[in-house]
């Protein structure tokens, strides 16, 4: 997976959310605040709003704001944003993340494509 399929692959699992997370909140009042979280969240998958800007804070007013919808964002995304992002990572996941990214890398740079999903898993039996 080169860098192009991953930012394609981590914005589909953000489309995903935005998806999943508008559909839990359509019954809420227009105003209601979550539901204009899910609508931002919506917009920003939609490629609308840039990525790297938006979607960091975006992420802190979901975690900090509506933490029980924490556990149903990412991973991915968390660590594909970076930054500040990175806080609601514990740190033996980062780790996690850092190999993967690597192997991603060096499987790119011998022209083969890393199944993300599977080298995941395989590190998660060795750990």
């Amino acid at each position: 997976m080169d860098d192009a399929q991953y930012a394609r692959y981590c914005r589909d699992l953000l489309g995903d959310f935005a998806t999943t997370f508008a559909t839990r909140t359509e019954h809420l009042p227009e105003d209601d605040s979550l539901r204009e979280l899910a609508r931002s969240f919506s917009k920003l998958a939609s490629e609308a709003g840039d990525l790297y800007v938006d979607g960091p804070a975006l992420v802190s007013r979901l975690f900090v704001t509506y933490p029980d919808f924490a556990p149903t964002f990412p991973r991915e995304i968390l660590w594909f944003l970076g930054g500040e992002c990175l806080h609601y990572m514990p740190d033996d996941e980062i780790a996690t993340w850092q190999q993967l990214d690597e192997l991603r890398h060096d499987a790119a740079a011998q022209g083969k494509v890393l199944d993300i999903h599977q080298a995941r898993s395989s590190l998660r039996s060795v750990q």
